[in-house]
């Protein structure tokens, strides 16, 4: 019975999901604030309940169709989510210029500090030593630094602008660089070195993923859609009431806030897999969806966000503060370090760990 009852949850949840979120934007204005909050409440519970069912099923997809390829197909739904979530916060009411670089940058930061550092962390006290491949971290890692040098920190030393934005000509530029050198990317993954990003560990008993029939795999697909679908609408209603909130009490860094709830709804599928892969001793699979992700984020986010600023003309402000820019050095040498043996521990998680703490606190002491 409680099989049966989990199976017909993977079913009813994305598609519940979907009809929660399409109820309430139907619905629009014309809902009062108290049950705008009920609904929020109600959003959030569906929403985390609806990662976890998203989660099986890109699982369950993954394992039929192969590493990376899995791991690729659940970075780009997410990534889309991301992309739909700030694209409709960006253009909805005034002029919101630094939310795609607070949305960009708190991902990078919680994927690499706070996602990496759990998987770290978790995986090091089950199993002592993790190892992963070093190739491939080390091309993640190179593309990561590359484009967040580009895109958030070269803005604020450019001439032909104020300081934190890119002329037209160089917006296109560095967004064109953006998504060439994320597809040139994708293609060494899938392709051209995909042996430098699989390692065949020996999962522990009872801890491997669910496999998933052929025949039920255009299902999985058509229930990884739609609760994807699902989970965007729902976490965009969520960050809009917590926006509401923040502005009333006058709360400091409502960009910063919003951000890093936005990134962390967004990771939320993507972080229960890299977790359960590390529990698991797949910890290469686990960073090739943390650090996936985060690569997605720049190479493919910034290039869409920047398309709907030009087209409608709403400003866009890329530049970090100087703090910021301090722990995103900081969060990308860290993780250079850490990779460089190819084994892991939970030392390494931890030093990850402080380093997550450390940007949480300056969210709410800046």
């Amino acid at each position: 019975m409680l099989l049966r009852g989990k199976a017909a949850a993977r079913v009813i949840l994305p598609v519940f999901a979907l009809a929660l979120a399409g109820a309430i934007h139907f619905a629009g204005p014309a809902v009062p604030a108290p049950a705008r909050i009920v609904l929020a409440c109600v959003s959030a519970v569906t929403l985390i309940a609806t990662v976890f069912v998203v989660v099986h099923h890109a699982e369950a997809i993954a394992h039929r169709i192969g590493e990376p390829y899995g791991t690729l197909l659940l970075t780009f739904a997410v990534t889309t989510i991301e992309v739909s979530v700030i694209v409709s916060m960006m253009l909805r009411g005034t002029n919101n210029p630094s939310l795609a670089r607070e949305s960009v940058f708190s991902t990078v930061m919680i994927v690499c500090t706070g996602l990496v550092g759990i998987c770290l962390t978790f995986g090091g006290w089950r199993h002592q030593y993790q190892d992963i491949k070093r190739q491939g971290t080390s091309a993640f890692l190179a593309v990561l630094i590359a484009l967040s040098v580009l895109t958030l920190i070269l803005p604020d030393y450019t001439l032909a602008t104020k300081p934190g934005t890119f002329s037209t000509a160089q917006l296109i530029f560095v967004s064109a660089l953006s998504v060439l050198l994320y597809g040139a990317f994708v293609f060494a993954q899938t392709d051209r070195h995909r042996d430098d990003f699989v390692f065949q560990t020996e999962p522990e008993e009872g801890t491997g993923e669910m496999s998933s029939p052929s025949g039920r795999l255009p299902i999985s697909i058509l229930l990884l859609a739609a609760g994807l679908v699902g989970v965007v609408q729902l976490a965009e209603l969520v960050a809009s009431e917590v926006e509401r909130g923040l502005i009333a009490f006058n709360v400091p860094q409502t960009d910063a806030v919003i951000g890093a709830l936005i990134a962390l709804l967004v990771l939320l599928p993507e972080g229960v897999s890299a977790i359960r892969a590390a529990l698991n001793n797949e910890l290469q699979r686990s960073l090739n969806v943390a650090l996936g992700s985060a690569c997605a984020t720049i190479g493919l986010t910034i290039p869409a966000v920047a398309v709907a600023s030009m087209v409608t003309g709403h400003d866009l402000d890329l530049g970090l503060g100087p703090g910021d820019t301090v722990l995103l050095v900081l969060a990308l040498t860290i993780s250079v370090v850490s990779f460089s043996t190819g084994k892991t521990t939970v030392l390494t998680g931890l030093v990850h760990l402080v380093v997550f703490v450390a940007y949480l606190l300056l969210i709410v002491v800046p």
